[in-house]
């Protein structure tokens, strides 16, 4: 069973100077991978018939499918449709089942109907028009040589709406697709190269259905395996196959075998085991608290945090002890352990984690250069306190240090 290829062109004056982010193409790709189309290339163009047919042209060339959105308003600046009569050699046809739909949409609004709208009512001949049930724009599909071209509106809400209930469906009728399945290991602590080296044989031994891509981001690389194979059981077994072996190399290294944040894989771990959160941060400032409540339902498992700051904070607070301060430093093992256990104690939590660091760009000494961060969690019974040293950069330190302090919570709740 071959691959279904699939084409985006997004059009619009607005996408290419910037004034508009184009997030069609990310949820058009993301819901096309899901029913097993690949999509072979996005490209944008501006509000010009020429590079509209250009760029349908090209496209036809390379894909199966080609998925267009944009241009279709009431306005002259909209050129979409008359465009697309050219390439197909039809033309607009008045279609009174596309005024109906819009009279139905907007029957408590009628003054929003005039003469610009009853213009979208013209539609391509040689189209099959499909039904825009959230917005005046219809949605018009075309065939040629066994391939297939779509033309949505832009709006998002709109395109989505057609896409799921109506585009989407037919595609899967009109063609057959082989199963498409993606997994995603988020791997922390290694650099992207290292963990290509490691991985090495492993990767040369993968099936050749079985394609992996290495996506970095600070302080984590997330695997995403892709497998494509007619029978979708045997290709789940498969990948499976290929996990197990990839567990017994890399180890509690693995944060999550799901594409989610790291925050979310922490308040999930929590959850499981009925325990409560406390934060005490200084460097980060509130960033690992942030990023906790920013997963719906933190409230099971978070208590609060204090953002110490400074040393008085972090003294009259945490209750930290001011000849510690004196004599290690505000960024020590000593300090940040008992910021940890003051926190955990204050907040009447189950677990604390705790942050003191030197973000930068300056502040940095020999002995305490600029990145340098310590992390301690803790509970009542077990406490982890590590030394990390990150870079120069102050934002991406921050990142870096919420990370590893994630891993550390993780670390310590696999042993408890």
């Amino acid at each position: 069973m071959n691959e279904v290829l699939v084409e985006i062109i997004t059009i619009g004056d607005e996408l290419l100077i910037g004034q508009i982010v184009d997030t069609n193409s990310a949820w058009m790709a993301k819901e096309l991978n899901k029913e097993g189309f690949r999509v072979k290339q996005i490209t944008s163009v501006s509000d010009n018939e020429s590079h509209i047919l250009e760029a349908t042209d090209l496209a036809f060339r390379r894909a199966d499918v080609v998925l267009m959105t944009g241009g279709l308003g009431p306005t002259k600046d909209d050129i979409t449709k008359q465009t697309l009569c050219n390439y197909f050699q039809t033309e607009l046809v008045f279609n009174s089942s596309v005024i109906d739909t819009i009279k139905e949409l907007f029957k408590t609004r009628p003054n929003v109907i005039n003469e610009l709208t009853f213009n979208q009512a013209y539609v391509p001949k040689t189209a099959t028009i499909i039904q825009n049930k959230r917005g005046t724009a219809p949605v018009t599909w075309f065939e040629k040589g066994g391939k297939v071209l779509v033309s949505m509106p832009g709006v998002p809400s709109e395109m989505e709406w057609v896409m799921s209930y109506e585009v989407l469906p037919r595609l899967k009728a009109y063609f057959k697709t082989p199963s498409l399945l993606h997994k995603s290991v988020l791997v922390y602590g290694y650099p992207e190269s290292a963990l290509a080296i490691k991985l090495t044989d492993w990767e040369n031994a993968l099936p050749a259905y079985i394609k992996l891509a290495y996506l970095p981001t600070p302080g984590m690389v997330k695997l995403r395996l892709t497998g494509s194979l007619p029978d979708s059981h045997q290709l789940e077994t498969a990948i499976e196959t290929e996990l197990i072996t990839l567990r017994s190399i890399l180890g509690k290294s693995i944060l999550a075998e799901e594409d989610i944040p790291v925050e979310a894989v922490i308040g999930r771990l929590l959850k499981e085991k009925g325990l409560k959160l406390a934060t005490a941060e200084s460097c980060t400032g509130g960033n690992i608290a942030h990023l906790i409540t920013t997963i719906p339902g933190s409230s099971e498992y978070f208590n609060g945090s204090v953002v110490a700051y400074s040393n008085d904070v972090k003294i009259q607070s945490l209750g930290v002890s001011p000849e510690s301060l004196s004599a290690h430093g505000a960024v020590s093992q000593e300090v940040v352990e008992q910021m940890a256990t003051s926190v955990l104690k204050c907040f009447g939590a189950d677990v604390a984690v705790a942050v003191s660091g030197i973000a930068g760009p300056d502040g940095g000494t020999e002995e305490k250069p600029v990145g340098t961060i310590w992390i301690c969690v803790c509970t009542n019974n077990k406490l982890i306190s590590r030394r990390f040293q990150f870079g120069q950069l102050r934002t991406r330190n921050i990142s870096m240090a919420s990370l590893a302090a994630f891993a550390l919570i993780k670390e310590l709740l696999e042993t408890e």
